[in-house]
């Protein structure tokens, strides 16, 4: 059944006064702890758009939710090498304590909490243990490879190796706490690409890695083991949230689902894909058109909602949106090809909508009249796991066992080119249209859980 936009809003009004959730009683919440959150490898703040929501919908007020990009986030291969758009520990570090001291200003709190995933936990570990434990009350570690990737002789100079003296000053102590800060990790049950005996997903199948399933976990901490999540689930499901929120506020949150507004203001910054490596660096003069289209086609509802050209800043926004449009973002960006990215509605308003135009078209792509991406940013797709459906079929090239696949890849034929094109992740459902690839275009279907 379709409901109208009324209808809609009714039946939300309806379900928050049933959880005893009244959205006025939100900004009288008791002062709380300002939260930073940092984000891994290669990511960028956007991926914690959910988790900042549902602390939302629990009455954290929005001024204290913090998440901040890292401007290079990839790490260098030698950690000691420089190494063009990429960052060392140090850089990270220093990063870092920005954020730190701003969330602290801006809120006059003398402590924070840190919620990191994954490589975003390595610099949270650096700062608490170079005297920052005393503006951290608590540290939430998420799929952090705490123990490394692996353990080799091999790539001496990595910070994701145990043998590394990045890891080996961290690690070297008696045990892992810093005195004064609390520590949580949340780690998957054999699931995590990063914490594997096998060697398979750092390129070398059948050698040992030299670390195990609980790699993640640290002397000392409350060590929490979430099931079957994968890598990054660890930090961006709602059983992840619900540990993290339990863990800083003391209490189970009243709910997991995010509790819609009437009327979302969405805003961000374009960053791009310089020589194919992801960087957070604002992209300035890149032009973002915001359409509505049709949830059951892709196309779109009259002219652009919006239309900025973006600044030295990068910044695309604000738009005000209702939360039941489907919408399409088009970024036009020198060096990169015209990216159409169809999103599913944004329940709640956001600063970190950033929007990275698609990867340069490659030589796998030669040929293709269309080029459809179907991205998860907040987890990987699992098979058997999950469903994942690309225009009616199983998604291609999707390895089967541990989840280890967040993008997966549709070609078209020159004769299929304009015509809608359906993505599916168990219950989310996205209809992008397909562009022409030979106008140097691209389509990204991009899931929000």
């Amino acid at each position: 059944m379709k409901l109208t936009r009324r209808q809609f809003l009714h039946s939300t009004v309806a379900s928050v006064a049933a959880a005893k959730l009244p959205w006025p009683a939100y900004a009288q919440e008791s002062p709380v702890t300002p939260i930073v959150f940092v984000h891994g490898n290669g990511d960028h703040a956007a991926l914690w758009i959910t988790t900042l929501w549902r602390f939302e919908t629990n009455g954290y007020p929005r001024e204290c939710l913090r998440a901040f990009n890292f401007t290079d986030p990839l790490a260098r291969t030698d950690d000691a090498v420089p190494e063009k758009g990429r960052s060392s520990t140090e850089d990270q570090l220093r990063e870092l304590t920005a954020a730190i001291k701003a969330a602290r200003e801006s809120t006059s709190a003398s402590r924070v909490a840190l919620v990191a995933s994954s490589r975003g936990g390595y610099a949270v570990r650096n700062f608490i243990q170079n005297s920052g434990a005393s503006q951290v009350s608590h540290a939430v570690f998420c799929g952090v490879p705490n123990k490394g990737v692996f353990n080799w002789e091999a790539n001496p100079g990595s910070e994701f190796n145990g043998r590394a003296p990045f890891l080996q000053r961290l690690n070297g102590g008696e045990s892992d706490m810093v005195a004064g800060t609390a520590f949580l990790t949340l780690r998957s049950d054999g699931n995590d690409k990063y914490a594997q005996p096998d060697g398979r997903f750092v390129g070398k199948p059948g050698i040992p890695t030299g670390i195990t399933f609980d790699g993640p976990e640290l002397r000392g901490a409350t060590n929490l083991v979430l099931g079957s999540l994968d890598h990054r689930e660890t930090a961006f499901h709602p059983r992840a949230f619900r540990e993290m929120y339990k863990f800083i506020r003391g209490r189970e949150p009243e709910r997991l689902s995010i509790a819609p507004e009437l009327q979302p203001v969405l805003d961000g910054i374009v960053t791009g894909f310089p020589s194919g490596v992801p960087t957070n660096r604002p992209l300035a003069a890149a032009i973002v058109d915001v359409y509505r289209v049709s949830p059951e086609t892709g196309e779109r509802i009259g002219s652009p909602i919006h239309r900025r050209v973006t600044g030295n800043e990068g910044q695309w926004g604000p738009v005000s949106v209702d939360p039941t449009w489907f919408l399409e973002f088009m970024i036009e960006a020198a060096e990169h090809p015209t990216t159409h990215i169809y999103r599913s509605p944004f329940l709640r308003s956001s600063r970190v909508v950033h929007l990275r135009p698609g990867r340069p078209l490659g030589q796998s792509d030669a040929g293709a009249g269309a080029v459809v991406l179907l991205s998860r940013p907040r987890g990987y797709f699992g098979i058997p796991r999950d469903v994942v459906l690309l225009d009616g079929q199983e998604a291609k090239g999707i390895t089967t066992g541990v989840p280890t696949d967040s993008v997966a890849t549709l070609r078209l034929p020159a004769g299929e080119v304009g015509r809608p094109v359906t993505a599916v992740f168990n219950e989310e459902k996205i209809v992008a249209r397909a562009w022409a690839a030979a106008e140097n275009r691209t389509t990204i279907a991009e899931l929000t859980f």
